[in-house]
């Protein structure tokens, strides 16, 4: 079986919550994708942040888990962080999902034994992507891109063929107001986020 890391990059949120102070915001917010990352089997959990914010990695996750400190949260870096810490396959994941559920994941690594590249869009907003899937090393088409203002679509236009690049489902990200809307209090989890809005001023 291919060994497989799944990776919350660490970027600094694009919005958040009036009230709520901005580093303890992404600090809920990436706890709650580590948690479902925790949950996963046969998947490594594994953080990647810029080596400017490396004191981040005091805050979050937990003794022992893996890290990756990069110049820049780009794909093809952090694939070759991956790469050499002898994986087979890679999800790259943006932390303002809290409540995403643990199944999405296993949707993104599922076609990579037939595919090279999968996709899974932000649902809503901005154009962005929720996550990015590939089998190490990457393909060399694949340039050195992040998660957001990117499309399926556009990040096929760079593959050589069509079906090089495989759409997953969408989820949501907390990017704009109107995404708190989307986050289901009924399902389980997401419990930093949730406190943090609960007892919001």
């Amino acid at each position: 079986m291919p060994r497989r890391v799944a990776v919350a990059l660490l970027a600094p949120p694009l919005w958040g919550p009036p009230g709520v102070d901005p580093q303890i915001w992404r600090e809920a917010l990436a706890e709650d994708v580590l948690d479902v990352l925790a949950a996963m089997a046969e998947v490594d959990a594994a953080v990647a942040v810029r080596a400017d914010e490396v004191a981040l990695l005091g805050r979050v996750g937990w003794p022992g888990m893996r890290s990756y400190v990069v110049e820049t949260l780009d794909a093809s870096t952090v694939f070759a962080a991956a790469l050499a810490d002898g994986y087979d396959h890679a999800v790259l994941l943006a932390t303002d999902a809290p409540d995403l559920p643990g199944m999405m994941i296993a949707k993104m690594l599922r076609p990579l034994t037939s595919h090279p590249i999968v996709v899974a869009p932000a649902v809503g907003g901005e154009p962005g992507l929720l996550a990015l899937s590939s089998v190490l090393p990457p393909p060399p088409w694949l340039p050195a891109i992040g998660l957001d203002g990117h499309t399926a679509q556009s990040v096929r236009r760079f593959a050589p063929q069509p079906d090089d690049v495989v759409s997953a489902p969408g989820w949501h990200r907390m990017r704009a107001p109107a995404d708190l809307s989307r986050l289901d209090p009924r399902l389980e989890g997401w419990d930093a986020t949730r406190a943090l809005l609960t007892h919001r001023p």
